[in-house]
């Protein structure tokens, strides 16, 4: 099953390593990876997209609430929640190219960065399967010359937050 997991991750010299090595260490890969500061200096956000069983992602948030590093951990699928991507395409045209990358962006309501008669650079942020489809569609109308994705984002729906995960769920081993 997919799994998005939201860690709440001191900023230290090899958090983000001792965290993203317990994966490899059970062999589980790691589909994306995000990682942004919050609104504490001290502190960053990791968003992991991983694809493992519910048995193992519990023995794997139960083996990251162990690293002195993690402050929180939130398995979102757990719950509702929302997540996003951007994805930045730059596409090389043939003739009428152009014209096409144009119905393209307005068709995803994406945001065209850099335009040019042979070549045009696209900008959308959306639901991940939603730039799935715009990135096949954009390879469709011209060739690909560069896809640059962020990973997932995700916050849950409701009140929960990160910080007050503990008090909500209890995570299991």
């Amino acid at each position: 099953m997919r799994h998005v997991i939201s860690v709440l991750l001191q900023n230290e010299v090899g958090a983000l390593t001792r965290m993203t090595g317990m994966f490899s260490s059970r062999g589980y890969n790691i589909d994306t990876l995000n990682v942004a500061p919050t609104d504490d200096p001290t502190v960053s956000r990791v968003t992991v997209v991983t694809t493992v069983s519910d048995a193992a992602i519990a023995q794997l948030n139960a083996q990251l609430a162990k690293l002195i590093d993690v402050v929180n951990i939130h398995d979102m699928t757990l719950g509702e929640h929302f997540e996003q991507e951007l994805v930045i395409v730059k596409l090389k045209l043939g003739i009428g190219g152009f014209a096409k990358a144009l119905l393209l962006a307005k068709k995803y309501g994406a945001t065209i960065l850099d335009e040019e008669a042979v070549s045009c650079t696209i900008q959308l942020t959306g639901w991940v399967a939603e730039i799935d489809e715009f990135v096949a569609a954009a390879g469709a109308i011209g060739k690909l010359s560069a896809v640059a994705r962020s990973g997932s984002v995700a916050v849950s729906k409701g009140e929960v937050i990160l910080s007050s995960f503990d008090a909500h769920h209890q995570l299991s081993a």
